[in-house]
Formats: structure tokens, C-alpha cells, sequence
């Protein structure tokens, strides 16, 4: 069992904590249980450590079986040491060091994809990561952040997709009017999402998400610019029919996807 926190091997983790240190390794930092066990079952291949303290491995037991089916040693730690590793508050007792894996835009674009989320200058972790989930959930067929948008392994992020990063595939780096030629070279609808856009349910009445999309996503603060409006297809609006101000980007972003998923299921 590792129980010093200031050995060099736990110091190694817990700077995956910051975006040097993934960027220099090529390694990002994965916690909790369900992150973990998504990992092992879909991607086993990815972990190249996997840490936790007993209590928690006797509590989840089916890591300890997946790990063995998979090949993978689970590495035994104090609470004290996990802590240490761990970048949230409050870890669960269970979390790995894995390669990272982004998918080239050639790749996604090669597979015929139906829908798509497209991030730019998304910073926030927690809205990148829930998009990506919900992107999942929706069955879109991949996640594109532009290199303006938050570092995908990010620790908030990667938690906040609560595994969902290993069901889609998600590219990175590339610049926003790259990525928008292209996927529109491949038959897709560039769908802007913005509150000066016209109705989600006009746009839904009249057709316009049954066909291949590409749903972009712009900034939590600003959203998106006079110049990404004339690179889109569409500019649509989700409607608040209540009292809110406002609706989170990962909200809309939900709302749009499974708009996009209902109307091209339903053909």
C-alpha cells in the first residue's frame, strides 16, 4: 500500500491536476467509481494506473472484478494519499491516471456522422463536460471543441462527462471556420444556437432538424459573434416560456441535441 502523500509517485498524479503536466505527459487524471467503470469497460486500454483505498474497492466491487478481466492492477492507498492525488474536495476513493485520446475531425467526419456538437470558446468545465454527456445520451455521433474552448482533460470536465468520454468520440484544437468548412463539405447543416436566433419549435415545425447537423455552441458570456451567424445555416433560439432570465449553456445545449435526436428518429 502507498501511504506517503509526499512520495514522487503521488506528487506525478496529482499534477495532472494542471494543464502542463497533461500536456507534457499526455496523461489526464480520472475519479469516482462510475468514471472508472465506464473507463474499464469501454476503454481498458487507456488506463495506465488505477489507485484505491480499500473501503472504497470493497464498496465497488465490480472495479475490482473489471480491473482483473482487463488486465489492470489496482494499486492499493491510504485515504490520506488518495486525497492527495485527487483534485476534488471530497474523493471517492477510486480514481486512475489514463492516456489521453482525442479523435481527429478526419476520423468523425469520415464515419458519415448525423449530429454532431461543435464547442467554441466553451471555458466552462462543468458546461463542456455536461454537453458532452448529454451529446452521448442524445446519440450524437461525436463532440468537436475548437482550440478556443476549455482543455477536455481538464478534471472538471472529465468529471462532469460522468464517463460519457469514453461512449463519443470528441476532437480538439481546431480552429472554428476549419471545422465548420469541412463539416459542411460532408452535407451538414451548421445549426447556431444564440438567443438572437430565430424559434427551436419554428425550426422544428418546418423541417429543419431532420436533416444531417452540426450544432454550434459559442461562449457562456458573449455566445456568438456577427461572424459565426453568417457562417451558419440557422441561428436558432431555445424559448423561455416561464419567467427566467436566462437558461446555462449546457442546459440549451441538452435541449438542442435531443431536438436534433427527436426529429431525425422520427423520419
Amino acid at each position: 500500500m502507498i501511504d506517503n502523500p509526499r512520495s514522487p509517485r503521488v506528487r506525478a498524479v496529482a499534477k495532472l491536476a494542471k494543464k502542463s503536466a497533461r500536456s507534457e505527459t499526455g496523461l489526464f487524471l480520472l475519479e469516482g467509481p462510475q468514471s472508472v467503470s465506464e473507463a474499464l469497460e469501454f476503454r481498458p486500454d487507456l488506463l495506465v494506473e488505477l489507485y484505491a483505498t480499500p473501503t472504497a474497492l470493497e464498496r465497488h466491487s465490480g472495479i475490482a472484478r473489471a480491473a482483473e478481466e482487463a488486465g489492470v492492477e489496482v494499486e492499493f492507498v491510504s485515504e490520506q494519499v488518495l486525497e492527495t492525488m485527487a483534485d476534488t474536495v471530497t474523493p471517492q476513493g477510486v480514481l486512475a491516471v489514463c492516456r489521453q485520446f482525442p479523435t481527429s475531425l478526419k476520423d468523425i467526419l469520415a464515419d458519415g456522422p448525423k449530429l454532431i456538437a461543435i464547442l467554441e470558446e466553451v471555458r466552462d468545465p462543468g458546461n463542456a463536460g455536461t454537453i458532452i454527456r448529454a451529446a452521448d445520451a442524445a446519440g450524437a455521433d461525436a463532440v468537436i471543441l475548437t482550440g478556443r474552448s476549455v482543455d477536455l482533460y481538464n478534471p472538471k470536465v472529465v468529471r462532469a462527462t460522468t464517463g460519457s468520454l469514453f461512449h463519443v468520440p470528441v476532437a480538439v484544437g481546431a480552429e472554428l471556420e476549419e471545422v465548420l468548412e469541412r463539416v459542411k463539405g460532408e452535407g451538414l447543416r451548421i445549426l447556431a444556437a444564440d438567443i438572437k436566433g430565430g424559434d427551436l419549435l419554428a425550426a422544428r415545425n418546418e423541417g429543419v432538424l431532420n436533416h444531417p447537423s452540426a450544432w454550434l455552441f459559442g461562449n457562456e458570456a458573449r455566445g456568438l459573434t456577427d461572424e459565426h451567424y453568417v457562417l451558419a445555416d440557422w441561428v436558432i433560439s431555445v424559448p423561455i416560456y416561464g419567467h427566467a432570465e436566462s437558461m446555462n449553456l449546457a442546459t440549451a445545449a441538452s435541449v438542442c441535441l435531443y431536438e436534433s435526436a427527436f426529429a431525425q428518429r422520427s423520419i
